[in-house]
């Protein structure tokens, strides 16, 4: 600090403050920079970190808790080991329910997959209302489920729209919905329809992925349209196809809004799938441990489907361009 007269003859303080160097002011306007980054990116995240922490993880943590006892709502909860597993082995309902599960999952995987690459390979090509022709196929999956289950229950009905066009041929349409022989397979339908659209457009983005230099190239060697589908669309659709299943494996095993309001589980237990028992189990009966239970065996089925789909798809799954 020293002591300065000025022009006007006053006398004033002046601080003698060390000269910065750039370089030390170049870090500190960085730090600065980054300490306003990131405090933006935590307001960004944080309500999404605690609204997942609030509904996702801590649900999660609960129902693991809840599986291993006997609580059931206004009463108090008693820690019962496995007793809710042992439960579900011999519970002749939750077999039934199991084996409707996997039913349900074996009809509508395999048509909803198949008819979304079919569908997919038709329109990957350019044609006036081609645009339209894919947003027509998409609907059904922007479509609430509400409003399909309440759709398809007119749709369904011993005298509706389904039956009468059976009826114009020849045929004599069955009773879908309260039918034990023919509830599944409306319910599969209805699956089907409501999610190949949704396969169909991720088919899409991987066809129109593949380099045109290898039709050419097959095409040269001589080989057709069934050829070039088999030898390059398949290998080349490899990810996308292993990607639309796993999608479609977690969706289908949590099946539970259309079942509910088009059958509602019936007639009897025909068409209850485990989600539909979850839900009957949790918040109907509310045996909560038992649901919670069940639940953590439906995580245990979608988790060794899943792991078990990627160790297989080392032997057919192509990454290579």
């Amino acid at each position: 600090m020293s002591i300065l007269a000025g022009p006007s003859g006053r006398r004033a303080m002046r601080t003698d403050s060390p000269r910065r160097a750039p370089g030390r002011s170049q870090d500190v306007r960085r730090r600065k920079r980054r300490r306003r980054e990131v405090a933006a990116a935590a307001a960004f995240i944080g309500p999404h970190l605690a609204g997942m922490a609030l509904f996702v993880i801590l649900p999660i943590i609960a129902s693991l808790f809840l599986a291993f006892t006997n609580w059931e709502p206004l009463k108090p909860a008693s820690f019962i080991g496995f007793g809710n597993f042992g439960a579900l082995v011999k519970d002749p309902n939750f077999q039934r329910v199991l084996l409707n599960t996997f039913t349900y999952a074996l009809g509508t995987i395999p048509l909803s997959v198949g008819l979304g690459l079919l569908t997919a390979v038709l329109l990957n090509r350019r044609f006036h209302g081609v645009a339209v022709i894919r947003a027509v196929f998409l609907l059904p999956t922007v479509v609430t489920a509400t409003a399909v289950g309440l759709v398809w229950k007119w749709l369904l009905q011993p005298d509706g729209l389904l039956n009468i066009g059976l009826h114009t041929v020849g045929l004599n349409g069955p009773t879908w919905l309260v039918s034990s022989k023919w509830a599944m397979p409306a319910l599969v339908l209805v699956a089907t329809w409501q999610s190949f659209g949704s396969n169909m457009v991720i088919f899409l983005a991987g066809l129109q992925r593949i380099p045109p230099n290898l039709y050419e190239a097959a095409r040269i060697d001589g080989a057709g349209a069934w050829s070039q589908f088999r030898h390059v669309t398949l290998p080349m659709l490899s990810p996308t196809t292993f990607f639309v299943l796993v999608l479609s494996v977690i969706g289908t095993f949590q099946a539970f809004d259309v079942v509910l309001l088009l059958t509602g589980g019936g007639p009897g237990t025909a068409t209850t799938t485990l989600m539909l028992f979850i839900y009957q189990e949790g918040f109907q009966i509310f045996r909560q441990g038992y649901a919670a239970a069940a639940s953590l065996v439906l995580l245990l089925i979608i988790l060794s489907i899943t792991i078990m789909q990627l160790r297989l798809q080392k032997r057919w799954v192509h990454y290579d361009d």
